[in-house]
């Protein structure tokens, strides 16, 4: 079993990073004698790093003593730093505690299979079972045990877009799909490029169809994707996998050549007027010195007002982490009201506490804080929350069909093909 979730978690990535691993748990033991924490993230681009960087900090004010060691792994929006720790867990070398999505990202790829401890107690002794949502407490669970604690809430479904070229143009941010295309239209009669798309990381363009999909299909048909009430080989699904790519015509020509960031650094600096990622691009907008509501404005992504398309950053117990005790002081920390509200301004996500002193919130933070409270909320998979990472990783790869080749029959068969096997 351990060695079938290996496989599907990074086949031929594992190799390469092998020799790489081996040298970093070399470092890593050195830590480990000192009574040490090792904490494995992705979060290297600006605004993340720095709200990363803030909630160590916090951790070091109350325990001094004990030696941090911050090892991310740069690259693939979380793919790279996933093949990392497939080779640590399943190699008896886990870190004491390493990022991960919610929900299916760490229940069906390493809870399921008997990597992790159970951290129920972390919320329970400290009285937050109540302060956590419980739409949130339910992702985050297996069989009655919280196995991961939550640091935030990202939406993935917005649409950010440059307020100048807007009001240039004398045009407003759509928020129909209808409206996409009409507005699309315009700016590229007018040599804008319409619609920034990264590609470099292979999840990208999993990204915006997430939301194509929740626009085409609502709420429930979007939900019944991962569940297999909702066929991929249907009608609607073919449908919005057409819209999909008639999207793809309003799009950089470098798409598979640039990142989700770079993408939205083409809306900052006006070269590009709208992308669709999520909201750690408000992190990274505020990190370069830009003003939101001035220099950049947000809408749900087109046909997804009244829903929002959520992910959660994570933090659990690997069994046989060589610092438990440490461990249970950083989740501590992590769940802490104090450490979210630490976090999250900086990282672009709002708290994943109900308790959050909203005060330290921005004017965006604070529209996706009541946009949460009243939305439909359903799950990432591009991030990991609907779907384990075998599942997400084939589906990215599967994209292919649609991106390269626009060939929407061959997608939705081989997307039907997946739900088959994974979908429960």
């Amino acid at each position: 079993m351990k060695l079938r979730k290996l496989v599907a978690l990074s086949a031929g990535l594992l190799l390469l990073l092998i020799p790489m691993v081996a040298l970093a748990g070399g470092g890593a033991e050195e830590e480990r004698e000192e009574e040490g924490l090792e904490i494995v993230t992705w979060w290297t681009a600006g605004g993340e790093a720095e709200a990363l960087s803030a909630l160590i900090d916090l951790y070091r004010e109350q325990y001094p003593d004990v030696q941090v060691m911050n090892s991310t792994v740069a690259g693939g929006g979380g793919s790279q730093a996933r093949g990392v720790l497939a080779s640590r867990m399943v190699g008896g070398n886990p870190p004491d505690t390493f990022q991960v999505h919610g929900g299916a990202g760490i229940i069906g790829t390493w809870v399921v299979d008997d990597f992790m401890e159970p951290v129920t107690h972390i919320l329970e002794d400290n009285d937050w079972m109540d302060v956590f949502p419980q739409d949130v407490i339910d992702i985050l669970s297996y069989e009655g045990e919280i196995y991961s604690i939550p640091v935030n809430i990202h939406r993935s479904n917005v649409m950010w877009y440059n307020m100048a070229i807007f009001e240039e143009n004398d045009l407003n941010p759509p928020e129909t799909l209808d409206e996409f295309f009409e507005v699309a239209e315009v700016l590229q009669d007018r040599g804008i490029t319409p619609l920034a798309l990264g590609g470099t990381d292979g999840w990208e363009p999993t990204h915006l169809l997430e939301s194509v999909l929740l626009a085409e299909l609502g709420a429930d048909g979007y939900r019944g994707l991962w569940n297999g009430n909702t066929a991929w080989d249907g009608d609607d699904v073919k449908a919005a996998l057409g819209t999909f790519v008639d999207m793809l015509d309003y799009i950089n020509a470098d798409q598979s050549a640039i990142t989700n960031i770079d993408a939205a650094e083409y809306v900052a600096e006006g070269e590009a007027a709208m992308t669709v990622m999520g909201d750690w691009v408000h992190g990274f907008y505020l990190a370069i010195g830009l003003t939101p509501g001035e220099d950049y404005g947000w809408i749900p992504t087109p046909g997804t007002g009244g829903n929002f398309i959520m992910l959660t950053d994570t933090f659990g117990l690997p069994k046989d982490a060589p610092n438990p005790n440490n461990v249970e002081k950083w989740l501590t920390v992590v769940a802490s009201r104090e450490g979210q509200d630490t976090f999250n301004p900086i990282k672009g996500s709002i708290s994943a506490r109900t308790d959050a002193d909203r005060d330290k919130y921005d004017v965006y933070l604070l529209s996706a804080m009541d946009d949460f409270e009243r939305d439909s909320i359903v799950p990432s998979v591009a991030h990991g929350a609907a779907a384990e990472v075998g599942w997400m990783s084939r589906l990215n790869d599967a994209m292919t069909f649609i991106v390269e080749d626009k060939d929407i029959e061959a997608a939705a068969a081989e997307m039907q093909s997946l739900a088959d096997q994974y979908a429960r």
